[in-house]
C-alpha cells in the first residue's frame, strides 16, 4: 500500500474511484447515525476540488482503500462554527490554524488496520508541521462515552509524529418528539366522531 496526496482533484476518472470509496464506505455510518449525512456526489466533487482541502487516499495496487479530507479552512466548511473558534480560539483561527478532519473512509474489504495507520501518518504529519488545532467530529457508533474510542484512537496515532494534547470541545444530543400515537388517537377520534356525526344526520333527516 502507498499514500497520495491531492487538491484540486477534477480528473474524472480519480474523482470516479473516490467517489465509489466514499459511497461504499461511508454507507454504514450514514445508515447507523442521525448526523453523519453522505455527501451527494456534487458536493463530494465540490470538496475534492477546493483548493483549501487536503485529500490523502491509499492505495492497494490501482484501487483506493482508505482515504480522508482536511478541510484547512473551516469558513469555507458548514459543519464548523467559524464564530466559535474565533472566540475561543483567536489566535489560532487569525493564523488559519484551525483544521477539520470532514471525514475518514476505509474499505472493509481492506487491512483496516494498516490502511488506517498508513493514513494517519501521513496527515497527521502535515497537521503537526502547521501546528494545526485539528477538530474531529466522532459518531456514537465509533465513540460510546468520553473515554477510549476512535478519539482514543486519532490520539494515540497523533503522538507518534508529534507533540499533542486532546481537547474536548463539545457534545451534541438528538431526541425527537415522536406524535405516532397522536396521531393514531386523533385518527380513531376522527373516525368516531364522523359515524356519530353521521348518526345524528340520520336522526335530524328522519
Amino acid at each position: 500500500m502507498f499514500v497520495t496526496r491531492h487538491s484540486n482533484v477534477v480528473d474524472l476518472a480519480l474523482r470516479e474511484k473516490l467517489w465509489h470509496l466514499y459511497r461504499c464506505a461511508y454507507q454504514q455510518t450514514a445508515e447507523a447515525t442521525v448526523t453523519h449525512e453522505m455527501l451527494e456526489q456534487s458536493e463530494f466533487n465540490d470538496q475534492i476540488a477546493r483548493d483549501s482541502n487536503r485529500v490523502w487516499v491509499v492505495w492497494c495496487d490501482s484501487l483506493p482503500v482508505a482515504m480522508t479530507l482536511v478541510s484547512t479552512d473551516v469558513r469555507a466548511t458548514r459543519w464548523l462554527s467559524d464564530i466559535y473558534f474565533e472566540k475561543h480560539f483567536p489566535e489560532r483561527f487569525k493564523a488559519g490554524q484551525v483544521h477539520y478532519i470532514v471525514w475518514v473512509v476505509v474499505d472493509a474489504a481492506a487491512d483496516v488496520h494498516g490502511a488506517n495507520s498508513l493514513l494517519a501518518r501521513q496527515a497527521l504529519s502535515a497537521e503537526a508541521r502547521d501546528g494545526a488545532l485539528l477538530v474531529f467530529d466522532v459518531p456514537d457508533l465509533h465513540q460510546p462515552g468520553p473515554k477510549g474510542g476512535a478519539a482514543e484512537l486519532l490520539y494515540r496515532m497523533a503522538k507518534m509524529v508529534g507533540d499533542v494534547e486532546l481537547l474536548p470541545l463539545s457534545t451534541q444530543r438528538y431526541f425527537a418528539l415522536d406524535f405516532a400515537t397522536s396521531a393514531r388517537t386523533n385518527s380513531v377520534n376522527g373516525s368516531n366522531q364522523a359515524d356519530n356525526s353521521q348518526n345524528i344526520d340520520r336522526v335530524v333527516l328522519r
